[in-house]
């Protein structure tokens, strides 16, 4: 996990630093990692890596083309926050084991059947992702609104457990939730503004999300995506980013809202069916 955060946000840091200035040249990169990422998603293939590899090239060409002072290296902070969730993690996994214990190896990964629209869908995935962090980085308003790619690629990913209209519905409901309880953790969290405090509150909704995205592996994606949107909304209102304007949680909230409109409007527009929503429709 942490070889792959430095080796993806070094790779994106280069990469700003050397043609940020060239757009073209920097979105058709960026084009080809999402593209990647999607692809190796839709195939099974890597685990949670391909996400953070989404993450980390979403975050770092955002923050370099805006040329942000974060008081550190953007590596640095990327490393730091996942060698102490590696390390936390493994803390309390050993103080509070699993009592029904180790869950079974899931199956391997079937190869990737020609035709079946896999790499069709990768790269309309990529398309809309791209779009979105080029309007970012190119709008004002939303130039260090980071929260709304990330909702984007998330959602994206989710989509794909979607089947039937009622379905997309409730991953629109269970994203925008994220927002929400960000807003009302971070009141509660004003009441009395403490590390202790700070460390109850996120326990709390920690417990909540990730309790129903460990109960169900099918489901588990839906509530690590809310989970994920709560953290960055949250850690906004804790810490904002140096240099931003501060901004009203109802507007950080909007921009979830934003991100998921946008994905679910796109996806319907130009999603063709693959060969797995053929099968499971049968």
């Amino acid at each position: 996990m942490v070889t792959v955060i430095l080796a993806g946000s070094v790779v994106m840091l280069v990469l700003t630093g050397v043609v940020g200035d060239r757009p073209v040249v920097l979105s058709a990169f960026l084009a080809l990692v999402y593209f990647a990422c999607f692809l190796a998603q839709a195939t099974g293939r890597g685990g949670g890596a391909p996400f953070l590899v989404l993450v980390v090239a979403i975050i770092v060409p955002m923050l370099g083309v805006l040329k942000m002072d974060l008081g550190q290296p953007i590596v640095a902070i990327l490393l730091d926050g996942v060698g102490t969730g590696l390390l936390l993690t493994w803390a309390a996994h050993a103080v509070f084991p699993d009592p029904g214990g180790l869950p079974p190896a899931p199956p391997p990964p079937a190869p990737p059947v020609p035709g079946d629209g896999s790499t069709l869908r990768a790269i309309t995935n990529a398309g809309i992702l791209l779009a979105m962090v080029v309007y970012c980085m190119t709008n004002d308003a939303l130039a260090s609104a980071a929260v709304v790619p990330i909702t984007v690629a998330s959602l994206l990913g989710q989509l794909a457990l979607a089947k039937g209209p009622v379905a997309v519905v409730g991953l629109m409901v269970v994203n925008l939730l994220g927002g929400i309880v960000a807003s009302l953790a971070f009141t509660v969290y004003e009441l009395r503004p403490s590390a202790p405090w700070l460390l109850a509150v996120v326990l709390v909704v920690g417990l909540l999300f990730g309790g129903k995205a460990a109960a169900d592996r099918a489901t588990a994606p839906i509530y690590a995506g809310s989970l994920i949107i709560f953290c960055i909304l949250f850690g906004l209102g804790v810490s904002p980013l140096p240099g931003t304007a501060a901004e009203s949680f109802s507007t950080r909230v909007s921009f979830v809202l934003l991100g998921i409109l946008y994905t679910v409007t796109l996806a319907a527009l130009l999603w063709r069916p693959t060969q797995a929503d053929v099968t499971v429709a049968t």
